[in-house]
């Protein structure tokens, strides 16, 4: 049952006080553990809201204190308000967030550096670079011909000295000069 009372009594350096009934009665023991924590002192005079509770000597204590028009807890005892509990614990989402800002500086990390970890070594396959060409690859591939004179462009002959076994100028006349008018620079 809620009662209300005007604090009374009030000693800041030891953080109790009496709260006495407005209704009449006994004053009744508060400790500031008992008042919600708002980061407010409690101030002697003002009206607050609060339920009883014996201890096993008889003693009355107020708990779940709280002051007229702010939210009401239920709560047997309430944080010191002189701590509000910011800070003090993060969230799951706070670190949901900071998990993936890691996440995403170790990605932005290794991309920047192409893979290479601080020693030079690369982590990832290695990647062979691939001169532009005219004609796209697949236009091409090693279907058994050898000899200069069965291709029809310079392009084509630039794949299969490049990519296919066995290439031969058989007939007298070089690659380079019949379809690239010079050096294909092998």
């Amino acid at each position: 049952m809620r009662f209300e009372g005007k604090l009374e009594k009030w000693d800041d350096d030891r953080g109790v006080g009496l709260i006495t009934p407005l209704r009449g009665g006994d004053p009744v023991f508060v400790h500031v553990s008992a008042f919600q924590a708002d980061g407010r002192r409690p101030r002697i005079g003002e009206v607050l809201s609060f339920e009883v509770e014996s201890a096993a000597d008889g003693k009355r204590s107020a708990v779940n204190v709280q002051r007229p028009g702010r939210k009401q807890l239920r709560t047997t005892h309430a944080p010191d308000p002189r701590h509000t509990g910011q800070g003090a614990r993060p969230s799951w989402v706070a670190l949901i967030v900071a998990a993936a800002l890691v996440l995403a500086g170790i990605y932005a990390y290794f991309n920047s550096t192409g893979g290479k970890s601080s020693s030079g070594v690369t982590d990832s396959a290695p990647v062979t670079p691939v001169a532009p060409q005219s004609a796209p690859l697949q236009a091409f591939r090693c279907d058994g011909r050898t000899q200069c004179s069965q291709m029809t462009s310079c392009e084509e002959a630039r794949y299969f000295f490049a990519h296919c076994p066995g290439m031969k100028s058989g007939d007298g006349i070089p690659c380079e000069q019949r379809w690239c008018g010079q050096g294909m620079g092998r």
